[in-house]
């Protein structure tokens, strides 16, 4: 085979790949950025922050940035009640959302298509509708101020009854025979055969549930009252409006206390996201 020479003509796939990394690198920074900025806003101190053009690494790094942040608002509490909540959240949901998903796929009733089409029409009704009826039935239970307020109403997923359905129909149908014909239960073939082999699916749909119960601030601010009851979100919010008293470096060291636990909970679930992704190309 000819070997092309170095300055004449460059091999289609050289040019192809430089492409294709110089659209990821600018990706990268386009994402990377904002986060670097916001990191090294927190270490600044008011001058440099105030500084134009500005600084994009400080001269002396406020570490006590962080520290006035944490007493500005009550996070240590804040942290409580938002892993509380979306741990919780996301067991529930995720179970409802297996159970759902199970029944759809692999339980033969009648009318099954057509209630499967009524639940994925809740898809284009807005959250926000529900937020006025849900607080009045709370505030009549009496669950304002208490996680079963916060959690409880937003247990169901159709995405991830949609997800998790869709997965369990590409599993072969003689695996689920042979568990029938083993004497297993449904609820045990969803168990030991369903669920394991939709791990990295699963995974996927644990780490976008959590990092939407991790970031909601609508509904814990309409439904919490009380500043022990608040989440992390809303204690952020805190923080904003009491930005006469603090600079922009404390409310983005404030932001960061709410990042952190998000890209360590990503940290240790981007295998499964690539398991699920290169699942999804072989399947397609």
């Amino acid at each position: 085979m000819a070997r092309l020479v170095f300055g004449k003509k460059r091999p289609s796939w050289f040019i192809g790949r430089t492409f294709t990394h110089l659209i990821l690198i600018f990706f990268t920074l386009a994402v990377g950025l904002p986060f670097f900025w916001m990191l090294t806003t927190a270490l600044k101190s008011p001058v440099e922050v105030a500084t134009f053009p500005p600084i994009w690494w400080p001269k002396t790094i406020k570490w006590d940035n962080f520290s006035k942040a944490w007493s500005t608002a009550p996070f240590g509490r804040f942290y409580i009640n938002s892993f509380i909540t979306a741990i919780t959240g996301v067991l529930l949901e995720v179970s409802i959302a297996a159970l759902s998903a199970y029944a759809f796929a692999c339980i033969r009733f009648k009318y099954r298509d057509f209630f499967f089409l009524v639940m994925l029409a809740a898809l284009m009704i807005p959250s926000q509708i529900a937020l006025i009826p849900n607080y009045v039935i709370l505030s009549k239970l009496k669950w304002i101020n208490t996680y079963k307020g916060i959690v409880i109403p937003y247990v169901s997923s159709v995405f991830g009854t949609f997800l998790l359905r869709q997965y369990f129909l590409s599993v072969p149908s003689s695996l689920y025979e042979a568990a029938e014909i083993d004497g297993l239960s449904h609820f045990k073939t969803l168990t030991y055969i369903a669920l394991p082999l939709a791990k990295p699916v699963l995974g996927t749909l644990i780490l976008y549930i959590f990092i939407g119960k991790w970031n909601n601030y609508l509904w814990p601010l309409i439904v919490t009252t009380k500043q022990r009851m608040r989440t992390l979100p809303v204690g952020l919010a805190m923080v904003r409006d009491a930005e006469y008293a603090i600079g922009p470096e404390h409310l983005m060291a404030a932001a960061i206390f709410v990042l952190v636990p998000v890209l360590i909970v990503y940290f240790f679930s981007q295998r499964k996201l690539i398991e699920a992704i290169a699942a999804g190309a072989v399947k397609g």
